[in-house]
């Protein structure tokens, strides 16, 4: 009964914290307020499976490569769909997800901040790549958005002869600096308004302050050195766009409906 309990108050405190949020946001008709337990539930099958995982693979190299591999891919995919990336855009949304976390690792293993062993490239990749997918998706939203509202000022440079990126560097410099700022916002407030999960777990897995400051240091410095990477990356290899999107991908709240 004892190892049941633990498992009943949890499914208990999510399920009333996932009413709260559902609640309130359909009682404020903001759309899709359904969103929320469904992802919480996905994310418990997710989370279960892969504990299960974990539990077999966490100190062999191979399936953690293996691991990260398939979130990789996992990222690259949900970046994609959310960003309404088309086909001709995948393989540089893919390259430059791949060289930010790639960069970020070695450095760490190179360097000996990190001890080189499965567990720690698992725990460090898996929350650069998340975190490199949050950027990815976020830059090419908003470098489409800009786009498309300042079109006629795109046009104008297209037609004085410039290139694609040329017309449209400006507006992907910001939708970089915009998409890095909640990176850069964590990373200021940790410590005073924010207590990062690596900090937290490490110390709950029996380390020092000290040693868990150390470890979240490196976290929060590989996630923005692969969040610049992989943003300025993106839209580099893109390459510029000669075309005006058909629509903003990022609405305002008055196109809410």
């Amino acid at each position: 009964m004892d190892g049941v309990l633990p498992w009943l108050t949890t499914g208990l405190a999510v399920l009333v914290l996932a009413g709260i949020a559902t609640a309130v946001l359909a009682t404020s008709r903001v759309p899709a307020p359904w969103a929320v337990p469904l992802a919480l539930l996905r994310a418990t099958l997710q989370l279960t499976a892969l504990a299960l995982i974990l539990t077999g693979i966490i100190e062999s190299p191979l399936w953690v490569g293996v691991g990260l591999g398939v979130m990789l891919l996992a990222a690259v995919w949900t970046a994609a769909r959310r960003s309404r990336t088309p086909l001709r855009r995948a393989l540089p949304l893919a390259a430059s997800m791949l060289t930010g976390p790639l960069v970020v690792l070695t450095v760490a293993f190179a360097t000996g901040a990190i001890e080189f062993s499965p567990r720690y490239a698992l725990a460090i990749g898996g929350i650069v790549i998340g975190n490199t997918m949050t950027v990815a998706i976020l830059a090419e939203r908003l470098y489409l958005t800009s786009v498309h509202d300042h079109w006629d000022e795109v046009e104008g440079w297209l037609a004085l002869g410039a290139t694609a990126w040329e017309s449209t560097r400006d507006l992907a410099r910001r939708a970089v600096r915009t998409a890095l700022l909640p990176s850069i916002d964590q990373t200021r407030t940790t410590g005073v308004v924010v207590l990062p999960g690596a900090f937290v777990g490490a110390v709950f897995a029996g380390a020092s302050p000290f040693e868990a400051g150390r470890f979240q240091l490196v976290v929060l410095a590989g996630a923005l050195a692969a969040g610049a990477l992989t943003s300025v990356m993106l839209l580099r290899l893109v390459g510029g766009v000669a075309r005006r999107p058909v629509e903003p991908v990022v609405r305002s709240p008055r196109h809410a409906r």
